[in-house]
């Protein structure tokens, strides 16, 4: 199913947008949060811990689902309903200050952004098929584009919040639905593959060993998304604080930070993430991902470093800073080896819909494990607690990776060829 290269850019930007609202809510429930928390609100990280996982959660239950009904009918109206939803479900968050509402609008969300992924990642490679250096290329700005939109969600999330305070959230509202115009025009003629495919995707998916290997690893460094990039750590920072670390509530006077440091911190990721793809093709993929992996514990002890810097000179800390970028760059490179090694596990095959909905599945797994263990450690801890966290994962990920299938340690190079 080929298809012309702007209409593939049209559904990768809109990705982008997508990514955006969702980053730029999470942001904006943690200040929101914070705020009421400052008017006599009754709220703590772990009630933003369980927010993340239910956003998560309801993502996961949905994500296979919707996966299946992806290859059973045209993905173009499943991706266009989910941005709606998307919509739908941030107005709701700002309208009530009952937990029943926020827990509702978060659920909403999950199930929004789970009628996009797979259909989406299902529609990229059915529209590449015949093209494996375009469907190299493709895969490579959907994650970009994901990155894009952590970092340029932050910022508009904060900025928002400066500006409109809770009408920001009709703002995000805004960008979700012009995701969804932008799906409706890029997926103009995407096919179904019929039911018998859709059904036959799923088992196929789940008895590769390949898979199999790869998926604790992958459930462990999911995890450690949900600890730092779910609502509680916007809401450690920008929450008024007593104890000495030097993170929390650093941003307490001034939450639109918040946005400034995801953009500063997705910069970081993105420069490596480009270094990373000159070196992949020369490396074998499971050497990859453990060096990544390797990575993730120095980071932690700079970042534990920085925290307890309230009394270090401005240089010592931005030497300690500067450090740590670097070891971030190193890090960034798990996801894309990851992610080509399950497209390399795929093979070519219809009913891609419902494989794809594992890349959602081990996310929202993953992610909400860590969205709990940031609302407990960070309740307990603190920053600290989501290091704490981070480091215990890590060290599970890289004993887990020991057992991958020797088919991972296939170089990234012949994997596209493959794929």
């Amino acid at each position: 199913m080929e298809k012309p290269p702007d209409r593939l850019a049209l559904t990768i930007v809109a990705h982008a947008i997508l990514r955006i609202a969702s980053s730029a809510s999470g942001v904006l429930i943690g200040i929101y949060l914070a705020n009421l928390s400052g008017h006599g609100f009754q709220v703590d990280a772990s009630l933003l811990g369980i927010l993340g996982a239910v956003s998560f959660g309801a993502e996961l239950i949905a994500s296979i689902p919707f996966g299946i009904a992806s290859d059973a009918i045209s993905p173009r109206w499943l991706m266009v309903g989910g941005a709606v939803i998307g919509a739908l479900a941030v107005q709701l968050f700002a309208v009530s200050s009952h937990t029943e509402v926020f827990f509702l609008s978060r659920a909403l969300e999950g199930i929004g952004v789970a009628a996009v992924t797979p259909p989406l990642l299902a529609y990229l490679a059915d529209a590449t098929s015949d093209d494996s250096a375009l469907r190299a290329r493709v895969m490579s700005f959907f994650e970009l584009s994901l990155l894009a939109g952590l970092a340029l969600g932050g910022l508009m999330g904060s900025q928002f919040w400066r500006l409109f305070n809770a009408r920001a959230f009709s703002f995000v509202a805004i960008a979700y639905l012009v995701c969804a115009l932008l799906l409706f025009l890029g997926a103009k003629g995407s096919q179904s593959h019929g039911s018998h495919a859709a059904w036959q995707g799923l088992p196929r998916a789940i008895k590769d060993p390949s898979v199999r290997s790869l998926a604790p690893v992958w459930l462990c460094v999911n995890a450690v998304v949900g600890l730092w990039l779910g609502p509680t750590l916007p809401f450690l920072m920008t929450k008024k604080s007593g104890n000495s670390q030097y993170l929390d509530g650093i941003f307490a006077n001034n939450p639109t930070h918040v946005g400034w440091l995801l953009l500063g911190y997705s910069a970081v990721f993105g420069i490596g993430v480009f270094g990373w793809s000159f070196l992949l093709p020369r490396m074998q993929i499971r050497s990859a991902m453990r060096v990544c992996l390797l990575a993730m514990v120095p980071v932690c002890l700079g970042l534990f470093a920085i925290n307890h810097s309230a009394h270090a000179s401005a240089p010592v800390r931005w030497s300690m800073t500067a450090a740590t970028a670097l070891l971030i760059m190193v890090e960034s490179g798990f996801t894309p080896s990851a992610l080509a090694w399950l497209a390399q596990s795929l093979g070519p095959q219809s009913g891609k819909g419902a494989a794809m909905g594992i890349y959602s599945v081990l996310l929202s797994i993953g992610a909400i494990g860590g969205s709990l263990l940031a609302g407990a450690f960070g309740r307990a801890l603190s920053v600290d607690g989501l290091l704490l966290g981070t480091v215990l994962l890590t060290s599970c990920a890289l004993l887990l990776l020991h057992h991958v299938a020797d088919l991972a340690v296939q170089p990234l190079e012949e994997s596209y060829e493959q794929a």
